[in-house]
């Protein structure tokens, strides 16, 4: 074998060696964008249901805070009347 053989040779299986490194290089990018494409549609999933919560949350403290103000004025309401009423006959009217 001459030494251009030996040369073409060693050549040869340097290709072959980065072929398969970049085969494999490419197999950990695939396996990569994949689980990275999963976790992301994991971590968009717990953000909805989260906010779900969160919103829910917020509703119900909407409530109670719009009932603690009907309440109030209710309150309000019926010591003004009691007031007039006190009033009314404090005055003899």
């Amino acid at each position: 074998m001459g030494f251009m053989d030996k040369v073409k040779n060693m050549f040869g299986k340097a290709k072959d060696a980065a072929g398969e490194a970049v085969d494999k290089v490419q197999d950990a990018a695939g396996d990569a964008a994949h689980k990275a494409k999963e976790v992301a549609g994991d971590a968009a999933d717990k953000a909805k249901e989260v906010a779900g919560d969160v919103k829910d949350r917020v509703e119900d403290l909407t409530q109670r805070g719009e009932d603690a103000a009907e309440d109030a004025a209710d309150a309000a309401g019926d010591a003004a009347d009691d007031a007039t009423d006190t009033a009314g006959g404090a005055t003899g009217s």
